[in-house]
């Protein structure tokens, strides 16, 4: 990613959050397709089959795999600046089309404009979602679910800018589409930058971010409420007005946070560098108390057995390994560090979060697709009121979803994946009482659906980050987002477009009615909660301790490195001769603050028995380059390793071992006399 300028204090993330709720309500364009295909029916003359193929190109826009590779090479204003391109062309050739602008346009192109239209929305959600989790690298969950609780709120703020603002014109909504979003976008873009966040948590962010949570609720509950307002009653354009600017003003309420911070600075808290990555993460200084020696002897539960995980390696190969690190040896990222996009698709633990996001939101956007057919078949005049419902419960769990998750592994260091596990379980009965269509169960059904559905969406976001880190986060989210669309084609597309099809011939009309309509779509889908929560319940075993090490502190943390990384000079070649003794000791400054730490540490005294071994002697076999002395027991370095393995409680004898055997392939053997004289104690 090239060199970005970085903002630093503590106002500008949270401008960028705020900005990021209008963008975040740009990116929720895709929800906005049921309102305007009347319109590709009545003007264009498509029939139900063109429509359902248009559905899916407006749900596989939402796949972000090019938005996740552009977040890491290019800076948040250029990816917005794509966005608002294709939001622009995407949506201006439907306008075209609509408005009879242009006539007689070709079925394809209508089907690529819509891709390409709605695809903008992946390229919006990834630029702000990927910044602000950086900018607030420890509140990953919180943010998460205050940004994608908004795009829930989205669908109802359309809903109101179409029916008080538009008049319920179709051509006027694609039109707000095509100049009005890429505006938005262009005009915020300017305040979503990477910012220098704060080294550590506070009072005051955990106070901002509740007023963020509790606006957002109320703006919620604003919309349900001016939504039933304007169904129930005629009202005049005046108090329609009035309506969209209180909205507004909610919308702009975020933005209070940093204004406040202005008029009433308090004292600055420290700041650290960009966090482009979990590995910049640090912990704070007066919070480490490791008091364990720095070297410790190797054993199949040390972190060094991680070093070649999934390998069978002996003692010595660990030893090496150890010795290796001083020419910067790559090795493996471990889970809570950063992996790049390769490294995470052979873990086990991304396919198993992939399959549960993909049963659980797969088949959440199946009842979603057909939300309004599912009232029909169950007597529901008014399925306006459905979508209300399934909108603001589908924000209160994101929202909801990420602050509890956050909360649950701050208090016990539960993983946020048992949520994922609690919410298919619920889903698995939310199915059956659709299936049944027993009488006043239909709206209970669709909010707890709602719920459930907006807390996978929250809580697979910064699961994802803590796992496989920030660096390549947004591919890596965009990946596993790529369910989403997977699961509306096969579970909506052709599972209950097929049985609800074949219901409706058995009755012979084209709308099918009564609860056979979707009952075997809804035990299928059952069972496949049922499978995700199973899998859902291993993930959460398997990675329990990837969360005890990152948030064992009640906040997160770095991931501890085994080997402390001033033992080894790497901006400097191994050069040939000898030095003092007092030159090698590695210890020659603190490593942690606490003292009772110093005083475990390890120096090397000149009392040991040295003469247990001829240094000579294994200076000679080491200079006639004998390569079998080390399979001799008779051999002088023979006798040196016995010595090493009585005396490798003392901790030091680790790194002269494992350095021997690397100098000596790589011709440097002389040295291995200076790292025996350090180790034994020679002046």
């Amino acid at each position: 990613m090239p060199q970005v300028t970085l903002k630093e204090g503590s106002r500008p993330p949270w401008v960028g959050l705020a900005a990021a709720v209008w963008v975040e309500f740009a990116g929720g364009n895709s929800y906005t397709f049921p309102l305007f295909t009347p319109s590709l029916k009545s003007i264009l003359g498509f029939n139900q089959q063109q429509i359902t193929i248009l559905g899916v190109a407006n749900d596989f826009g939402d796949m972000g795999i090019l938005p996740g590779i552009a977040c890491n090479k290019f800076p948040p204003w250029a990816v917005l600046s794509i966005g608002a391109i294709t939001c622009f062309l995407g949506y201006g050739v439907l306008w075209l089309a609509v408005s009879q602008t242009l006539l007689n346009l070709p079925y394809w192109l209508l089907w690529l404009a819509l891709l390409i239209g709605s695809n903008s929305s992946a390229w919006f959600g990834t630029a702000v979602l990927v910044t602000n989790m950086r900018n607030f690298p420890l509140s990953r969950g919180t943010v998460a679910g205050i940004l994608k609780g908004y795009v829930g709120l989205s669908a109802a703020i359309y809903t109101e800018i179409y029916s008080m603002v538009l008049n319920d014109s179709d051509s006027d909504l694609l039109l707000f589409l095509t100049l009005g979003l890429p505006v938005i976008c262009l005009i915020m873009m300017y305040f979503i930058r990477p910012c220098t966040p704060a080294s550590g948590e506070d009072s005051s962010q955990h106070v901002h971010f509740f007023f963020t949570q509790g606006a957002s609720i109320l703006l919620g509950i604003y919309l349900v409420t001016t939504t039933v307002i304007t169904h129930a009653f005629s009202i005049r354009k005046a108090i329609s007005y009035t309506f969209i600017g209180i909205m507004i003003l909610f919308m702009m309420a975020p933005l209070a946070i940093p204004i406040k911070m202005t008029l009433f600075p308090s004292s600055q808290k420290k700041l650290t560098g960009p966090v482009d990555s979990s590995d910049m993460l640090a912990p704070n200084e007066g919070e480490i108390t490791q008091t364990e020696p720095l070297l410790v002897k190797s054993t199949s539960e040390s972190p060094l057995s991680s070093f070649r995980e999934g390998e069978d390696v002996s003692e010595v190969d660990m030893l090496l390994a150890v010795g290796e690190g001083a020419i910067k040896q790559k090795k493996r990222p471990r889970r809570g560090e950063d992996f790049n996009f390769r490294q995470a698709l052979v873990k086990a633990d991304f396919w198993l979060l992939w399959m549960v996001y993909f049963l659980g939101v797969g088949s959440g956007i199946t009842v979603l697709n057909n939300l309004a057919q599912i009232g029909y078949a169950q007597g529901e005049s008014d399925t306006t009121m459905l979508l209300s419902i399934f909108s603001f419960c589908n924000f209160i769990g994101r929202l909801g979803g990420g602050a509890v998750s956050e909360y649950t592994i701050r208090w016990k260091t539960i993983p946020r994946t048992i949520w994922m596990t609690i919410t298919q379980l619920i889903m698995v009965i939310v199915f059956l009482l659709y299936a049944t269509a027993l009488n006043g169960t239909l709206h209970v059904a669709t909010a707890l659906f709602g719920i459930c559905y907006g807390i996978q969406v929250a809580v697979m976001i910064p699961t994802a980050s803590e796992l496989f880190g920030l660096k390549h986060f947004g591919l890596i989210y965009n990946f596993i987002q790529a369910s989403n669309p997977i699961g509306a084609l096969l579970f909506s597309g052709l599972l209950a477009g097929y049985v609800y099809d074949t219901e409706a011939n058995k009755q012979g009309v084209s709308t099918c009615v009564g609860p056979s309509c979707f009952r075997l779509t809804f035990f299928v889908l059952a069972g496949l909660c049922a499978l995700g929560s199973l899998l859902s319940l291993l993930l959460t075993i398997r990675i329990r301790p990837v969360y005890q090490m990152l948030y064992s502190g009640g906040s997160f943390r770095l991931p501890q490195r085994s080997v402390d990384q001033r033992l080894f000079k790497q901006d400097h070649g191994i050069e040939p001769g000898f030095c003092k003794s007092h030159q090698y000791n590695v210890y020659d400054n603190s490593l942690f603050a606490a003292k009772t730490t110093l005083s475990t540490l390890y120096h090397p005294g000149k009392d040991l028995e040295y003469d247990l071994f001829d240094l000579d002697k294994c200076m000679n076999e080491l200079k006639h380059g004998n390569k079998e002395f080390e399979d001799d027991n008779t051999s002088e370095f023979s006798r040196f390793l016995d010595y090493s393995s009585q005396v490798n409680k003392t901790k030091t004898h680790v790194l002269a071992v494992g350095a021997f055997f690397r100098l000596r392939d790589t011709g440097y053997g002389h040295i291995f006399l200076s790292l025996t004289q350090t180790s034994a104690g020679f002046a």
